[in-house]
């Protein structure tokens, strides 16, 4: 599973997820078919993970994934039945904040047929609406 390095101040505030556009992140960079998101939502660990591990199962060693979403923000939690107060939970889990148009996940592979195949059926996994892209080969 991914995790980040280490850090000094391991809690972050937290975030306020607005719904503007990626500009960095939106378009397909080493691949030929990739995962682009088309709303705002968190990604976790598990949920890379997963998505990571159908894609890999379905190309049988046929293709390279690109995992385009990095969890570098911490959640925090406190246990169940603890009072309030008492300061800040520790940090529960890692999650990849996704704003509309990010690029998720990106293949390659000769047989293109087998990678649709694959990422339409990874679309369930993401918590959120994604949609398949395809890169527009000039001749």
């Amino acid at each position: 599973m991914i995790n980040p390095t280490p850090r000094h101040f391991r809690k972050p505030n937290k975030k306020v997820m607005r719904n503007t556009y990626e500009n960095k992140s939106n378009k397909l960079r080493f691949g030929d078919l990739g995962l682009q998101a088309t709303e705002k939502g968190l990604l976790t660990v598990q949920q890379i993970e997963a998505v990571r591990r159908t894609i890999t199962s379905k190309l049988k060693r046929k293709g390279k994934i690109w995992i385009r979403a990095f969890p570098d923000y911490a959640r925090t939690a406190k246990p169940k039945e603890v009072r309030m107060g008492r300061g800040k939970g520790a940090v529960d889990h890692w999650v990849c904040c996704i704003k509309p148009g990010r690029i998720l996940f990106e293949v390659k592979s000769k047989d293109l047929k087998i990678v649709e195949e694959a990422l339409l059926f990874c679309l369930r996994k993401i918590p959120f609406h994604t949609q398949l892209i395809k890169r527009i080969i000039k001749l």
